[in-house]
């Protein structure tokens, strides 16, 4: 049954220097600078997105992710999933209009996990950056490093993953695209979508509540990527993994980190899915292979390095 999620709309992410993390996001990966606030966040955006952010970076004494945003089709359906959520037994948190700039109020609840996430329907139109909405060209001119196309999935690192499945699934309108079992069928990893996507936002078990493993922009071509991995190594950025190729949702990839510490992810391609798909199951013998297809073995940093 849909209920009105549509899609990524923002991440909080925690940085140890503001004007470092900024810089790191604009010139290395491409996003724009869109707007701060009186609380010191900077809002920034992919160029291809239609609203005004979908980053927000806030200093803080330790890095990782604050909350997850979903935007939701109207107010009807805020309000309706919001009802979902207190009937579920969650404790929804209400945040006011223009808590963050030019977005409308948002309903935040924490999952079993340790994850924020929040729901919100409105949030200021601005457009893509950089190309006009009738006739537009092909991109826009002054683009900076990576040329990130859009704000596209966070991976997260926590306990209780049954219960994460639920909320997301039955009470959210997700579904399963893609699952890790491990021998006796418990399922260790999660790739969950509400598009044709093969994931909009994915959990992976780990005992330690609350850990944030990645943020995730989209690029066009697996040339892209390996332009991605040249600059990278010319900013002596620090790299975690790549380029490769992942088996789940079969992406092509690189992963780096921010100055604070932060993993981001920036790939293309993927597989789709639509509702009707069975989910694709990698068995956790196999996890090497699931992670990094041609490696087919784990790299220590991407299962230990978290935030």
């Amino acid at each position: 049954m849909k209920k009105g999620v549509m899609r990524p709309g923002h991440v909080q992410i925690r940085v140890l220097d503001i004007e470092e993390a900024v810089k790191h996001y604009t010139d290395l990966m491409g996003l724009i600078e869109t707007d701060r606030d009186e609380q010191g966040r900077v809002y920034l955006k992919a160029w291809t997105e239609v609203d005004k952010f979908s980053v927000v970076l806030i200093e803080a004494d330790e890095p990782g992710c604050d909350f997850m945003g979903f935007k939701v089709v109207d107010e009807a359906a805020l309000v309706q999933l919001e009802k979902d959520l207190v009937a579920y037994g969650l404790d929804v948190e209400q945040i006011p209009e223009g808590e963050l700039k030019d977005c409308g109020r948002r309903i935040r609840f924490t999952v079993p996990s340790g994850h924020a996430f929040e729901l919100y329907a409105d949030k200021l139109y601005t457009g893509k950056w950089g190309v006009t909405e009738v006739n537009p060209e092909a991109w826009p001119r002054g683009l900076s490093g990576m040329k990130a196309v859009r704000f596209d999935h966070c991976l997260f690192y926590g306990p209780e993953l049954a219960a994460v499945y639920d909320i997301f699934v039955n009470v959210l309108g997700f579904h399963l695209a893609e699952q890790v079992l491990d021998p006796e069928g418990t399922r260790i990893a999660q790739f969950l979508t509400v598009s044709m996507k093969e994931h909009d936002i994915a959990f992976i078990h780990h005992e330690e509540k609350g850990k944030f493993h990645h943020a995730s922009f989209f690029l066009e071509t697996w040339e892209d990527v390996l332009r991605a991995a040249d600059l990278i190594s010319m900013t002596d950025t620090s790299i975690d993994i790549g380029p490769t190729r992942h088996g789940l949702t079969h992406g092509k990839t690189i992963y780096f980190f921010d100055p604070s510490g932060n993993r981001n992810e920036v790939f293309c391609g993927g597989d789709y899915t639509y509702p009707d798909h069975k989910p694709v199951t990698w068995q956790a013998e196999q996890l090497g292979k699931a992670i990094f297809y041609h490696d087919r073995q784990l790299n220590e940093r991407f299962l230990t390095v978290l935030t």
